[in-house]
């Protein structure tokens, strides 16, 4: 058997050329993947720590909005007050003292007649009509007579003037006065004493 040795280095050198291309290309395949890992890895981190400070200015936001509601809540409670008991149950005494007019209410009129009824009504209507003329000082509201025309302006007193009826638009009203309506330009109750106690209307009555 006979060799020919010129061919056989060139054999040589074309497989060795053929493996070295091919470790060059696994080296630049292997550098990039590499190179991408970081890339992607770094942005992710960032984003991350991005979204925390972002919850934390909602939570922030939700709580000062609670308390704004409960300052409102406060604030309209606070302008609400009651009024004193003990005028209110010294004048109950005085009509009663004066009228009777708690015996009156506290009857059950439906086993008397209309005469017995007026006749009773009658003391009671001269005993009020002393009561308010010995502690009250009383004007009208409106001092156009009843049953006539007259007009309610835009921005009227509430409290003075109760509109009835079909109430609509806006103002001013046009309607008919029904009433003239009452207010207390004074008043001048007993002074109590120290000791008084306002709920007793009447004191029981013992004759001996």
């Amino acid at each position: 058997m006979t060799f020919d040795l010129t061919a056989f280095p060139t054999s040589f050198d074309i497989l060795h050329i053929i493996l070295a291309v091919t470790t060059v290309l696994f080296l630049l395949l292997s550098m990039r993947t590499k190179t991408v890992e970081k890339i992607i890895e770094k942005p992710v981190e960032k984003i991350v720590e991005v979204e925390k400070p972002v919850e934390k200015i909602i939570e922030v936001e939700k709580v000062v909005e609670v308390e704004k509601i409960v300052e409102k809540i406060v604030e309209v409670e606070s302008k609400l007050k009651t009024s004193p008991t003990d005028s209110a149950l010294q004048l109950m005494s005085i009509f009663q003292q004066e009228a009777r007019l708690i015996d009156f209410l506290s009857e059950d009129l439906t086993g008397f007649s209309d005469e017995e009824v007026g006749a009773a009504a009658r003391v009671i209507h001269i005993g009020g009509q002393k009561v308010l003329a010995d502690h009250f000082t009383l004007s009208n509201i409106r001092t156009e007579d009843e049953e006539t025309r007259i007009s309610v302006p835009e921005g009227f007193n509430a409290q003075e003037v109760r509109l009835t009826g079909n109430v609509s638009g806006q103002a001013p009203f046009t309607g008919t006065l029904i009433h003239k309506g009452w207010k207390a330009d004074s008043v001048t109750l007993p002074k109590l004493s120290e000791n008084y106690d306002a709920s007793i209307l009447a004191p029981a009555e013992v004759e001996l």
